[in-house]
């Protein structure tokens, strides 16, 4: 299990439908080692706290393997890393292997515990310029999934995940 990618962004306004709306979804790889904090990643901002970030989703994680099924099916390749609006590009932790409860370790210090799967609103709508694709990523149950930060340290593209936990219920994240 793998980072592939930190990626993060500031929230920003764009038209939609006639509407301003400010979202922090168009998220981009970053170099170098980021601070991974209680409630997000150094350089990272979330638009609407009410729904995103904070203690139980202070990281969106999205596999890599997820990327080639929609490659295949919408016919896309122009999917850079953090797409999907993903903090974490992994490799290797798939829904449904990892579970709700899991602990790992990853980069220097850090150590994460899975929460939650992402429910898509209408801000991956505009992202993927698709209105009804919202309703085909929770239909594909590719949806990746929410980590809260146990203890916080540095993290960068290239560390390794280690499970430290699986949790006794083994309720995977699909």
């Amino acid at each position: 299990m793998k980072l592939l990618s930190v990626n993060v962004s500031m929230p920003r306004e764009l038209k939609h439908n006639g509407k301003t709306v400010t979202t922090g979804i168009f998220k981009e790889p970053v170099e170098g080692r980021v601070n991974l904090n209680a409630h997000n990643l150094e350089g990272d901002g979330q638009a609407d706290l009410l729904v995103h970030g904070g203690i139980h989703k202070a990281v969106y994680v999205y596999p890599i393997e997820n990327y080639d099924y929609w490659k295949r099916e919408l016919g896309r390749t122009d999917f850079p890393f953090g797409q999907f609006g993903e903090n974490f590009t992994v490799e290797g932790m798939l829904e449904d292997e990892v579970h709700i409860g899991d602990v790992f370790r990853v980069g220097e210090g850090a150590v994460v515990e899975v929460t939650q799967p992402r429910v898509p609103c209408y801000k991956l709508a505009i992202k993927m310029e698709s209105p009804q694709f919202p309703k085909m990523f929770l239909a594909s149950c590719r949806v990746g999934f929410y980590l809260r930060v146990i203890e916080e340290g540095e993290v960068g593209a290239g560390d390794v995940f280690e499970r430290i936990k699986i949790d006794s219920q083994r309720m995977t994240v699909h």
